[in-house]
């Protein structure tokens, strides 16, 4: 008698990623697939495509796939594309509005973001309205008034952690015909599904904690509606502008993705139980961290997070920038290096990457935790504080 295979169950996120979003390569079957490194593919007599979807690998990338696939999957979104960085990927965001056109993007995000804005808007004649977006009635009254073709945030936010109200900034935007994009690098599709609350589009930076070993760069868009113009415009810009991952650093970020689930439940359970042991500490003047009661926005980010809050947090010390440079220069085990989402942990002197007009506090220190254990992440900072 021949038996049967019963339909499978949808599998849970955590074996989705640990078998790569789809197990082995049906070609060789090898458990890990192959590093395509042909960048163009051959023609049959009659000049058809000896393997269809093979024609260029600008494009045509099986690992490409393999990748956009499984964040498409993660987002609950339609489709996903790789780009070469998290900027690349931003920009082609910004490119999908023409001259003449408005841009609403919030404010007291990632500096470079807003550089990045700031320089595109004036070049290409497109109105920029930065707007504190937390503020609901502010915001509300800015779309109203500026009616703008995209509106970009950033939740968390980076380094302030302030959390918005994706569903309702994606609610008042629908009337005003407005596209919302969210950056949600700092907390993983693993704890915040933007789309599912009403955005268009949502963007990582793939370099921070969706690879999580700091040694690829890359981006990715993934779209709730893969026939919007958005996202017409942001495959065709990707295609012809050519800012693609290349096959070695894709093949890498799915490796890294397959460990996702275990190192996001490390660094989430690091960061809350930091985060709770620093705040009201004698020399801190406030502990920046949505997983916190206390945090301004915490029940917000408690109804659109899950699983935990991410593994970026800032604190904000007692005393003077020479103070908290000091502190970062006293630790042993957080590295003084600019990322985040990293297997290791890290520590910046944000206003000095940025600068004075950056606005950041000079006694802000900015947090990525890794997955060391917790009693030495938390010794480090104490001996270190110790100093001022």
């Amino acid at each position: 008698m021949t038996s049967q295979k019963k339909t499978p169950k949808a599998l849970h996120t955590n074996s989705l990623l640990a078998h790569g979003g789809g197990g082995y390569d049906k070609a060789t079957g090898a458990v890990v697939p192959p590093i395509p490194m042909a960048t163009t593919f051959v023609r049959d007599e009659a000049y058809e495509l000896v393997s269809e979807g093979h024609l260029y690998s600008r494009d045509h990338n099986d690992v490409f796939r393999k990748v956009e696939g499984l964040i498409a999957t993660l987002e609950d979104g339609a489709e996903s594309r790789l780009f070469a960085s998290g900027m690349a990927a931003i920009a082609a965001i910004v490119r999908t509005v023409k001259p003449g056109g408005t841009i609403l993007l919030q404010a007291g995000i990632y500096w470079g973001t807003t550089v990045f804005f700031r320089k595109t808007c004036e070049r290409s004649n497109i109105a920029l309205v930065e707007v504190d977006a937390t503020d609901l009635q502010v915001l509300a009254d800015q779309i109203a008034t500026t009616k703008p073709d995209l509106i970009f945030i950033e939740v968390p936010s980076n380094p302030f952690l302030k959390v918005v109200d994706i569903a309702k900034v994606s609610e008042i935007s629908k009337s005003f015909g407005s596209v919302v994009c969210v950056d949600a690098t700092a907390v993983t599709p693993l704890i915040m599904k933007p789309l599912q609350l009403g955005a268009d589009l949502v963007m990582h930076s793939a370099t921070k904690a969706l690879n999580g070993h700091s040694d690829v760069l890359g981006g990715v868009i993934t779209c709730t509606d893969p026939t919007s113009p958005a996202w017409e415009f942001i495959r065709a810009e990707r295609h012809g502008a050519g800012a693609v991952m290349g096959s070695f650093e894709a093949w890498l970020l799915l490796r890294g993705l397959r460990t996702l689930g275990l190192r996001v439940e490390r660094m989430n359970a690091n960061s809350q139980a930091f985060a709770e042991h620093f705040d009201g500490h004698p020399k801190m003047e406030a502990v920046l961290y949505p997983g916190l009661e206390s945090a301004e926005g915490h029940e917000l980010a408690k109804a659109q997070m899950s699983g935990g809050y991410g593994s970026l947090m800032s604190l904000i010390l007692k005393g003077s920038k020479d103070d908290a440079l000091k502190v970062a220069g006293a630790l042993n085990l957080f590295q003084r290096a600019t990322s985040l989402g990293g297997v290791e942990s890290l520590i910046e002197h944000r206003e000095t990457i940025e600068g004075p007009e950056s606005g950041i506090p000079v006694t802000l220190l900015r947090l990525s935790i890794g997955i060391e254990h917790l009693d030495d992440l938390i010794g480090d900072m104490e001996q270190a504080l110790e100093i001022i």
